[in-house]
């Protein structure tokens, strides 16, 4: 068998070519490196901008909100003002301090002195404070979306920035000054998307059907 000898030229060729070839790899790599993802000037979107907030959800979408208290003899002493309701409910949504008629932002219940007050859903607290007209105050963001206020307690069992959960014990109902004629109650207010809403329109249902 004749075995068959390569050209003297064949071999330096081949090499030739390998390094050039590895040559123009590097350069493309290189500038592949340098360009940034998005051009300067360049619109786009995220797909979710909640996601470089610092505020981070603790509540699963799926949970029915719950009422702010367990006992079944508390009932509601003053409604959510609405001002698409019949008259004589907007009467009763009306409170009425130093002569001036206000609109309530949320309900009041009561009907039990020192009731327990409990959290609606999961969520972080980011106030507790003490307020002249409102008295002890405590607010819970359950979502970037929702957060839930609970005024009027004489006792509070939480701190700022405590991780709650749903049904647990807050604090328990109390007096203020700007409802005074309510005695021992819960004032209590839903704030979603920076909007106070009914927060008897939102019991049983979750953070999805709102």
């Amino acid at each position: 068998m004749n075995r068959r000898k390569l050209k003297p030229f064949v071999i330096p060729t081949l090499y030739s070519i390998a390094f050039l070839a590895l040559v123009v790899s590097l350069f493309f790599l290189r500038e592949a490196l340098n360009t940034p993802v998005f051009e300067e000037g360049e619109d786009f979107e995220y797909v979710n901008e909640t996601i470089f907030d610092d505020e981070k959800p603790v509540v699963g979408t799926t949970k029915n909100i719950i009422r702010p208290y367990k006992d079944s003899e508390i009932k509601i002493l003053k409604y959510f003002y609405d001002k698409d309701a019949e008259v004589d409910k907007q009467k009763e949504s009306i409170i009425f301090h130093e002569n001036i008629y206000l609109p309530n932002s949320g309900v009041d219940y009561g009907g039990k002195e020192n009731f327990e007050v409990i959290s609606i859903l999961d969520g972080t607290v980011i106030t507790v404070k003490e307020d002249d007209l409102l008295g002890k105050t405590i607010e819970i963001r359950h979502s970037n979306e929702m957060i839930s206020v609970y005024q009027s307690l004489s006792e509070v069992t939480v701190k700022k920035d405590d991780v709650v959960t749903q049904g647990q014990i807050i604090g328990k109902s109390g007096t203020c000054n700007i409802s005074s004629e309510l005695k021992d109650h819960l004032h209590f207010e839903i704030i979603l998307n920076g909007t106070v809403i009914d927060p008897e329109k939102v019991y049983d249902k979750t953070m999805k059907e709102l």
